[in-house]
């Protein structure tokens, strides 16, 4: 029964953190209400006994994502009226797509696909159960091909920001040290002889 009230209270601060988030017109505002949604989801973790989970949210998404992405909106200037301007004319259309999600998440997560009678109620684990454990074995033994191609995906689309990044600029000249190892003195060095008269101009 508890833990009952507890998933509820962590769903409904969920819920209410989400919608603030995308309805809030300050942006940081907005941040501290995502870092909020993901503490729920933390606590809902905890919940499903997946600690892992749990503290790899807080750690990576709270600790270093959002701190980021609050330190960015904080230091840029956003101009909220200019991205606000014909937000009017995309409301039906926006009306329109949040219909036929909530409609998609209805009948894929609804109670002809999940409830008690669907899937069965997991059994509380022991108390020396680990969930790091069973989370690296499954990763490694049974999603050991998706694994690898998340890892390759990531590893693309780094290689493609650095590359999107990476410009050449003319005014940078960079040194060649091929140049330089192959370079003489006769090359550099050019020896002028100069007269050593001086004319006089009254």
């Amino acid at each position: 029964m508890i833990e009952q009230i507890v998933f509820y209270a962590f769903a409904a601060i969920l819920i209410v953190a989400a919608t603030m988030v995308i309805t809030v017109r300050n942006p940081v505002h907005a941040v501290l209400f995502l870092v909020l949604a993901f503490f729920a989801s933390a606590g809902i973790w905890m919940l499903l006994e997946a600690e892992f989970l749990a503290i790899a949210l807080v750690l990576v998404y709270v600790g270093a994502v959002m701190v980021l992405f609050l330190f960015v909106v904080m230091m840029l200037d956003i101009n909220i009226a200019v991205l606000r301007e014909g937000f009017a004319r995309y409301v039906p259309l926006a009306l329109v797509v949040a219909i036929l999600m909530v409609g998609a998440i209805g009948v894929t997560v609804g109670p002809a696909n999940f409830g008690a009678d669907k899937v069965a109620i997991p059994a509380p684990h022991a108390a020396d159960y680990s969930n790091s454990q069973a989370l690296g074995a499954a990763i490694y033994t049974d999603y050991l091909f998706p694994f690898e191609i998340a890892a390759v995906v990531l590893l693309v689309a780094i290689i493609a920001a650095i590359a999107l990044t990476l410009r050449t600029s003319r005014q940078h000249k960079q040194p060649k040290t091929e140049m330089q190892l192959r370079a003489r003195r006769a090359d550099r060095v050019r020896l002028v002889k100069v007269s050593g008269t001086v004319e006089q101009q009254d």
